[in-house]
């Protein structure tokens, strides 16, 4: 393998030690089965949404009697899906940004702008993880009114988790490059 690397794998970021053997291959193969792991847990949580709503729905509208249990957990699993889901956006770079401003700079001061882009995510990403934390820690003695036996900071466990996960996926993109975008990481699902 030439150590040149070619045009293209230069315009998409992807770094060619990241498909070999190797410390920078098995960071990748992680940060696969990371992202899929978050896809399948915003996945099942987004289903559990779909089937309790409707069922809010029938208990407070055909049976006369509302459950009480529904709209929170609804709430706590949108907590879970919009963070570890966000992680997991950032991953594919499939997130709102703006590139109107980085758009009309060179070549070079445009390089120049992801890397400090790339370094304020990982900012957000560390504030995420260490307040989140701090938050998890503060309100673990407390517990959900609907659910006593759930504790108030495992439900705000999915901010570190996917400060946690953004953080890693900018260590990705910073140390390896970003990940190859043709659906190749779905081998974690295979293996």
């Amino acid at each position: 393998m030439s150590d040149v690397l070619t045009k293209q794998q230069i315009a998409s970021g992807h770094h060619p030690a990241a498909d070999g053997p190797g410390a920078a291959h098995a960071f990748r193969r992680a940060m696969d089965a990371l992202y899929w792991t978050g896809a399948v847990t915003s996945c099942i949580a987004l289903v559990l949404i779909s089937a309790i709503i409707p069922w809010a729905v029938y208990t407070r509208y055909i049976l006369n009697s509302a459950a009480s249990w529904p709209e929170p957990l609804a709430v706590l699993l949108t907590v879970a899906v919009t963070f570890i889901g966000a992680a997991n956006c950032y991953r594919q770079r499939i997130h709102m940004n703006m590139t109107v401003g980085t758009n009309l700079l060179s070549p070079r001061l445009r390089v120049g702008a992801a890397f400090i882009s790339e370094l304020l995510m990982g900012a957000m990403a560390l504030f995420m993880l260490v307040w989140g934390m701090k938050l998890v820690l503060a309100t673990w003695g407390n517990s959900v009114d609907e659910f006593p036996a759930l504790s108030v900071g495992i439900t705000y466990l999915p901010i570190p988790a996917a400060g946690a996960m953004m953080l890693l996926f900018v260590i990705e993109r910073l140390t390896i490059g970003p990940p190859p975008q043709d659906g190749s990481d779905a081998h974690v699902l295979l293996d």
